[in-house]
């Protein structure tokens, strides 16, 4: 077991060191075979409850202690807790994990630290707010603002809303059959050969482009905006809404910052088969005077703080802050008011991002259309459940599938 809890570690404190995405740092670590889910399980479980096992690193230990006894005491905690091992093989295993680092001199701490936290009952915050953070890990900045715009229920429900199914989508096959054929648990949504499915593992179709995944909210999206000629994503690694929307508009232009993410745009265009995507490395912060009036449709999927899908990147948590927040909104602002130009008189511009802020989404376009003139919101709707304002949709965890998005449509017109 020693060896499952040194390859949990290996991962995890290229996440909490090197501020690696936990993707990044699951395929550059070598993860013994037999363990493999269970260890990939695991550096999941202990990102996603990482605010909670902190709290309570804080709660027993005197003093906060080095980075790597704190990994350890995380993978330990989280096997004690959330996968019910056997607490003195954890314990064990920890110590042992410990020495093999060649920190034996804290072994006798770590061991004393998994006593305590075994036998003695560790209370939550009694602030609601701080309790709730605790409770789900969910960032206490992001708890506040949540209360404030749908109180604390509502909040509750959304931050506990869990995601534990795989979207998928077919574009060339019968979606039904192909998942019946494999007898795969799965459920139809509101949208043509889109499934979510229970368990399902990726085989070699993904590769040839028999299916793809994306986010239930982010076809949402997609269904959103209308069909053109020609459309800018302007903000579009990996590539799958660009992919999605090739299917309704004649010419998708996909744009991201970085060239190794436009080289992921053309990947998923070519797995895909589709022919009528280009990429393009540009940031859409600096105006391009050859765009201007240039499209149908833009559609502007800004960065954001990722906090409606905290489930499926978990590592967000770690690095999100209140600041964090503002520099974004500066982002978001900026983005948007400089793609706006390129929309021609009687097209449309959608803003959309995978955060369940209003600072976020409902703030931005009111800022946007206090700045700019030419532009009014237009009728939207969703055959997803969501809340619905003029022009705006925002589909929360708990009512639309366990990940939340916002999309707002703006008509130019002049």
């Amino acid at each position: 077991m020693v060896n499952y809890f040194y390859d949990c570690y290996s991962i995890l404190n290229k996440v909490y060191s090197d501020k690696t995405f936990i993707k990044q740092a699951i395929n550059s670590t070598f993860i013994e075979e037999k363990n493999r889910a269970l260890t990939i399980k695991t550096c999941y479980g202990v990102l996603d409850k990482d605010i909670e096992l902190s709290y309570y690193l804080n709660h027993i230990a005197e003093k906060s202690p080095k980075l790597v006894i704190r990994t350890i005491l995380k993978i330990a905690m989280y096997n004690i807790k959330y996968l019910q091992k056997k607490e003195y093989a954890v314990t064990k295993n920890a110590v042992e994990l410990t020495k093999k680092l060649g920190k034996s001199g804290a072994s006798g701490f770590v061991n004393a630290f998994l006593r305590k936290f075994i036998s003695k009952e560790i209370p939550l915050p009694k602030d609601k707010e701080e309790y709730l953070s605790v409770k789900y890990s969910y960032p206490l900045f992001g708890v506040k603002e949540l209360v404030k715009t749908y109180g604390i229920e509502r909040t509750e429900s959304i931050i506990s809303a869990e995601n534990t199914l795989t979207t998928l989508c077919f574009y060339q096959t019968d979606g039904e059959k192909y998942l019946s054929d494999l007898k795969v648990d799965f459920t139809k949504t509101p949208f043509d050969n889109v499934y979510t499915a229970k368990n399902f593992v990726r085989n070699k179709d993904y590769d040839d482009g028999v299916y793809t995944y994306q986010a239930l909210g982010s076809v949402a999206i997609c269904d959103v905006v209308e069909p053109c000629d020609k459309l800018l994503d302007c903000c579009a690694a990996p590539g799958g809404k660009s992919v999605r929307l090739s299917y309704k508009c004649k010419s998708i232009t996909s744009c991201d910052i970085h060239e190794h993410r436009v080289e992921l745009i053309n990947q998923y265009a070519k797995r895909m088969g589709r022919e009528n995507i280009t990429a393009l490395v540009k940031d859409s912060k600096v105006f391009d005077k050859e765009f201007e009036g240039a499209f149908d449709a833009v559609l502007c999927d800004a960065p954001c703080s990722g906090l409606g899908v905290l489930n499926d990147n978990p590592d967000m948590k770690l690095n999100r802050t209140e600041e964090d927040i503002k520099s974004l909104n500066k982002e978001q602002l900026s983005i948007l008011s400089n793609v706006s130009k390129y929309v021609e008189v009687g097209g449309y511009l959608y803003y959309s991002t995978c955060s369940v802020l209003d600072r976020e989404n409902k703030a931005i376009i009111s800022a946007f259309m206090s700045d700019i003139n030419g532009f009014e919101l237009c009728e939207i709707d969703s055959k997803l459940q969501c809340e619905k304002s003029l022009g705006q949709i925002t589909f929360l965890p708990d009512i639309s599938g366990g990940l939340g998005f916002f999309v707002a449509k703006l008509k130019r017109v002049k």
